[in-house]
């Protein structure tokens, strides 16, 4: 089987691996987590099978969102060390074969960085760095994120005497990226960073970052080429992660084109495909999830989606119907202090399956075998679960469990096992990330089958999302199915296959020609 595969794209078949230093490991005892920790425990993520690792805000913050309010972009917050610990944890990673990016969070600062601070006199240098208004437009409360925070987008400076643009909490004044200063300063930012070792950066709230104010720049995402290009001519193989929750059509502009390759984010996370994967999970029907990817356009070349199971922020579910959503809520958050926001839900995925290993098993096989780059929250390989005391989103964003993982570290039935044999098994069958994916009829609606081709080269995953035996028959195939996760073959007949599975059971095989 011949693949053709560059370099320069690792990040197409990557296996990225999210964590926040200040709750992934305190190397002294202070009570929190800090860049020392982070790399005493890259063994760890190395024997896991991680390639890229992806960095929470660092940065120094006031800690008022968990660090997504920034103060100063060129440092280390002093709790979780300094630049010296930061170059050396990316210099450990790199030892071992791992990449690491981090968050670029620039749609806002703090409003305790010395930017916002000068910008508020309305002579300042800074003050165009910010987005002000006399009054706030009769829309204000549009598109207010966190509603049970805040009411409106505006709010009202004594010192500047003017409004200012928050998409985000009030303590978050938004940049205006229509001013070239700003802009600039953003380069210098990532330049810095990637000095000192990033591979590039997962890129905070994208269409927020590009909205604000649309009027004054004549195409927002030239801007997001822009980056794009400076990264590139930084480095080559540096790559940009857009968080991007918007219906596909409109995610597939982020990810630009030009002569039929992508020129802006060359990843963006799937967010719709997450989404439907938990309606056909609460349904046990892969009806939701099959829709949802069938209908998924194609990334344009050098481009790719990121599959994910669970991220930092709370589980959105704001682009399923109201009726879709409440299904989710009425099965894996039924309490209404699971939820968040109207939208979503505080909990990691154990909890969600009722810590179902059978279903967790099945899901996180999903993960790392549909079309895209799998992305992990830490501590998902252990079956880390939410702890619904702590306020908010922070619920999912707890320490580490690292006795759980030295409990399973070797345990051959343990989630880490199950978790460290499919990234095994993703790495050798190249063909889930760069083939061309189809969906594969079955007779059941539980099923959810799909193939991916490459270069001679097939491989077919079969899952059952329902707590009942499933015996069901593939066609349009040839040879033999020889299992890819565990030991055995099932014949091929006249181009058809039967595939016995039991209750959320999962299979991967490799198509072999006779």
């Amino acid at each position: 089987m011949k693949l053709t595969r560059t370099a320069d794209l690792w990040w197409k078949n990557a296996v990225v691996y999210c964590l926040d230093v200040e709750t992934f490991h305190d190397s002294d005892g202070s009570g929190c987590g800090d860049f020392r920790g982070a790399a005493q425990r890259i063994d760890h993520l190395h024997r896991l099978g991680v390639t890229c690792v992806w960095l929470m805000p660092f940065f120094p913050t006031p800690e008022r969102d968990d660090g997504y309010d920034i103060t100063d972009f060129y440092g280390v917050d002093p709790r979780l060390g300094t630049l010296g610990d930061f170059v050396e944890f990316v210099r450990t990673a790199r030892d071992r074969g791992i990449r690491v990016i981090a968050d670029l969070v620039v749609n806002h600062t703090s409003d305790q960085h010395p930017w916002f601070q000068s910008a508020r006199d309305p002579e300042s240098p800074f003050h165009d760095w910010y987005v002000w208004r006399d009054q706030p437009p009769p829309d204000a409360e549009k598109g207010v994120v966190f509603p049970d925070k805040e009411k409106s987008l505006w709010t009202y400076d004594r010192k500047a005497k003017k409004y200012y643009l928050h998409r985000f909490y009030k303590h978050q004044p938004d940049l205006n990226v229509a001013n070239p200063k700003v802009r600039d300063e953003i380069a210098r930012v990532m330049g810095f960073w990637m000095e000192l070792g990033l591979s590039g950066f997962r890129v905070d709230a994208v269409p927020f970052l590009l909205e604000a104010p649309v009027e004054e720049l004549p195409d927002p995402h030239d801007y997001l080429g822009d980056l794009r290009a400076f990264l590139s001519r930084r480095n080559g193989e540096a790559v940009l992660l857009g968080e991007v929750n918007l219906p596909y059509a409109e995610t597939m502009k982020f990810f630009g084109q030009s002569d039929g390759v992508g020129d802006e984010l060359h990843l963006c996370f799937d967010f719709i495909g997450m989404q439907q994967m938990y309606l056909s999970l609460a349904r046990q029907d892969a009806g939701p999830l099959t829709h949802a990817l069938t209908e998924r356009p194609e990334p344009p070349r050098d481009c790719h989606w990121a599959t994910f199971v669970r991220n930092h922020d709370e589980l959105t579910l704001d682009k399923l119907t109201v009726p879709e959503r409440q299904e989710v809520f009425d099965a894996f958050g039924p309490d209404e202090d699971m939820q968040l926001y109207g939208r979503g839900l505080r909990r990691r995925l154990p909890g969600m399956l009722g810590h179902d290993m059978r279903r967790i098993r099945m899901v996180y096989s999903l993960l790392f075998s549909l079309p895209g780059t799998p992305v992990l929250f830490y501590g998902e390989e252990v079956g880390m679960t939410e702890d619904l005391s702590v306020e908010g989103r922070e619920a999912v964003r707890t320490p580490m469990w690292w006795d759980a993982v030295a409990e399973q570290r070797r345990d051959p039935e343990s989630l880490l096992a199950w978790t460290r044999l499919l990234v095994e098994r993703y790495r050798e069958c190249p063909e889930l990330a760069w083939g061309t994916f189809k969906v594969m009829d079955t007779a059941d609606s539980a099923v959810f089958a799909h193939r991916c081709d490459i270069d001679g080269g097939t491989v077919v995953a079969v899952h059952n999302l329902a707590d009942r035996d499933i015996e069901v028959e593939l066609s349009d195939l040839d040879g033999e199915l020889t299992d890819v996760l565990v030991d055995g073959t099932v014949p091929v007949k006249d181009g058809k296959a039967r595939v016995e599975l039991g209750p959320y059971d999962c299979r991967w095989f490799r198509q072999v020609s006779r």
